[in-house]
């Protein structure tokens, strides 16, 4: 049996955080257009998204922009053999500050929105840091 370490288990975590962003908007935007509009081949342009809505794409493109990044470092880390203090605190605070990013995001709270943001980064350099320390 395999057993995932910590730093993998916040990967998997994060890629049904990922999964779960996709479905935020998508809802909001067949809440917003219809379920006829949902399920036909949207030729035609898609109407503006409302505000709400709007901001969860924008959280889950910002999610999807460091993503790769975070996975990548988890993945080289865990390989290198380099999961320790680091790794761990680096993969708890990237998670928890992404979970925390999107309702900060979705109702419009500024300035501390960004600080989720710095933290997950700060959490992600953290990662990279183990690989050189």
């Amino acid at each position: 049996m395999f057993n995932m370490t910590s730093e993998l288990t916040y990967a998997a975590l994060t890629i049904l955080l990922a999964v779960v962003q996709i479905f935020l908007p998508a809802t909001g935007r067949t809440l917003q257009h219809g379920p006829k509009w949902n399920a036909g081949p949207r030729d035609a342009d898609v109407p503006p998204s409302n505000v709400i809505t709007g901001r969860l794409e924008r959280a889950q493109a910002n999610l999807y922009e460091t993503l790769p990044l975070f996975l990548g470092a988890v993945l080289i880390a865990h390989v290198a053999g380099e999961d320790g203090f680091l790794t761990y605190w680096g993969a708890t605070l990237y998670f928890w500050a992404r979970v925390v990013y999107v309702p900060l995001y979705a109702f419009g709270v500024t300035g501390v929105r960004s600080l989720a943001f710095l933290a997950s980064l700060a959490g992600l350099l953290m990662i990279v840091a183990a690989l050189f320390i």
